[in-house]
């Protein structure tokens, strides 16, 4: 019987002492969590070719670095493929979209990105090789346009703004397609295609519809523009993260860098017309 006592009794104090290390075991895990999610000083960013990345590696990096974070670059071959990878978490931001691109990309994807700040925005134009102003438009124009939902609409409203065709007044200004437009008094022939390869075929068309960051990387000056686009809220370009990451410590830093004085006076310094700034960051 007294063996059977001090057997049992072993074994409730193995099966405390197990309770206990798992206790402290789980304890551990969720305190080094936390301190991982305050303390994270590693951002990780989509890297794009085009004026808004490097923007943000001229004047936002220098001043996050001065905060003790670290930035490293991941390479990403467009907007589609960067909103992939910031979606399933292989990169914390990018700073390459406006909330209608955004949007339609959380819709398709079911996806969950948000904006957190709105940045310098370079506004979409129209241009020619042929022509000196949008008033010689002849009838039976050819005109590109971009194919990707968000920039097509945006091209369409700003021909629409320089009385080029009439949109449906129904219609949602973010999502308008050429199925939209009620009137088209030149009987213009509009061609979609990728806005990076549009440049390239100007000399095809009578003019060509494009945004400012494909004017930027085709080294196209923006002031030769005949029209530019009115910025629209929808339309601005913004920080962009997974929506549990909005209210990180790196996260808030990169919204302050943006609105910082430094970052301000760097503006006042480097844009020679190019960029539309917010009057949040002026």
């Amino acid at each position: 019987m007294k063996i059977k006592k001090i057997i049992a009794g072993l074994l409730v104090a193995t099966t405390a002492f197990s309770l206990a290390a798992c206790g402290n075991s789980g304890s551990g895990d969720t305190k080094k969590s936390d301190a991982d999610t305050s303390e994270k000083k590693e951002i990780v960013y989509g890297k794009s070719q085009g004026p808004y990345t490097e923007l943000f590696e001229d004047a936002i990096v220098p001043i996050l670095e001065k905060e003790g974070y670290t930035l490293k670059a991941v390479d990403l071959s467009d907007l589609q493929t960067a909103d992939v990878a910031l979606n399933d978490g292989d990169v914390d931001v990018n700073v390459e979209q406006h909330t209608a691109y955004m949007d339609n990309f959380n819709k398709s994807y079911n996806a969950d990105l948000v904006a957190i700040s709105p940045i310098p925005t370079v506004p979409a134009g129209v241009y020619s090789e042929k022509y000196d102003s949008v008033d010689e438009i002849p009838d039976g124009a050819k005109v590109a346009v971009p194919n990707d939902a968000s920039n097509t609409a945006r091209c369409y409203l700003m021909l629409q703004k320089i009385g080029w065709i009439k949109l449906d007044e129904n219609a949602d200004p973010s999502t308008v397609t050429q199925d939209d437009i009620v009137e088209n008094p030149h009987n213009i022939e509009f061609t979609e295609m990728n806005s990076m390869t549009i440049p390239a075929a100007e000399s095809d068309f009578d003019y060509i519809a494009i945004t400012g960051s494909v004017v930027y990387n085709a080294g196209i000056d923006a002031s030769t523009a005949l029209a530019n686009e009115d910025i629209s809220d929808y339309l601005v370009l913004q920080v962009v993260v997974k929506e549990e990451n909005k209210d990180a410590d790196w996260a808030q830093a990169i919204v302050d860098a943006y609105h910082s004085d430094e970052f301000k006076q760097y503006m006042k310094e480097n844009n020679d017309g190019l960029w539309w700034i917010p009057e949040e960051l002026q």
